[in-house]
């Protein structure tokens, strides 16, 4: 062995660069390995990225609020409850005006029922009065027509007097009263229609005679009464 310095120094053998080699193609595979793992998608990440939706799904505005200012965090929180109850209320609201809307349209179809069933009484009622009155008036007509069946020199006077006694036996079942003023009396332009003035004994504009009787029923009056008048002094 020699002292020179220079002599000391191991070169390396070609086995020595083929070690090198070796273990830097080693490194790199593992450097490979690395770089293609860190490339494909991390799934664990994914499914802790869609747990935190999930999570944040039920975390208020409020709460995160609280995280910066827990005052204004009460303020939101209570904006909320208000909203909650609105909304309550607007649901309670809206199926109550749901129920009225079915409740009118059937008390609107109730009572059109009940016009016609009303309607239908009143055509009834107005039928059966109009025949039974029907059937007292033709008995009236039954002896007219039997006075005037008597002999030419009869005197049916009496008889005449009767038929209208019982005449006005039915109109006052029916609630039917003569207008047939006295003279003298004042004039009720309600009741009585003037014909015209006339000289009379009677008082100025006072009625002096009753040329037509008029007639009333239940206060309404059917047919006013045809009166003169006395002329003034």
């Amino acid at each position: 062995m020699s002292d020179d310095p220079a002599e000391s120094v191991t070169e390396p053998t070609a086995e020595g660069d083929t070690e090198t080699a070796s273990d830097a193609e080693a490194s790199g595979f593992e450097d490979a390995e690395v770089v293609d793992a860190e490339s494909e998608p991390d799934e664990s990440a994914a499914d802790a990225s869609a747990t935190n939706e999930v999570e944040d799904e039920s975390v208020t505005v409020s709460d995160r609020v609280a995280e910066y200012d827990d005052e204004l965090a009460e303020e939101v929180a209570a904006l909320e409850a208000r909203v909650s109850d609105l909304e309550t209320e607007r649901d309670e609201a809206t199926e109550m005006a749901s129920e009225l809307e079915s409740r009118l349209k059937r008390t609107q179809a109730d009572f059109q029922n009940y016009k016609k069933r009303a309607k239908k009484r009143q055509d009834q009622i107005k039928d059966r009065a109009t025949e039974d009155f029907v059937e007292r008036v033709v008995t009236v007509r039954d002896n007219l027509v039997r006075a005037l069946d008597q002999d030419e020199d009869a005197d049916i006077r009496d008889g005449l007097e009767s038929t209208l006694k019982e005449f006005d036996r039915i109109l006052e079942d029916e609630n039917v009263e003569v207008i047939d003023p006295e003279p003298g009396s004042d004039v009720d332009p309600n009741r009585h229609e003037v014909m015209m003035r006339v000289d009379s004994d009677q008082p100025a504009d006072t009625i002096a005679s009753v040329f037509q009787p008029g007639y009333e029923m239940a206060d309404k009056v059917i047919r006013a009464a045809q009166v003169t008048v006395s002329k003034d002094e």
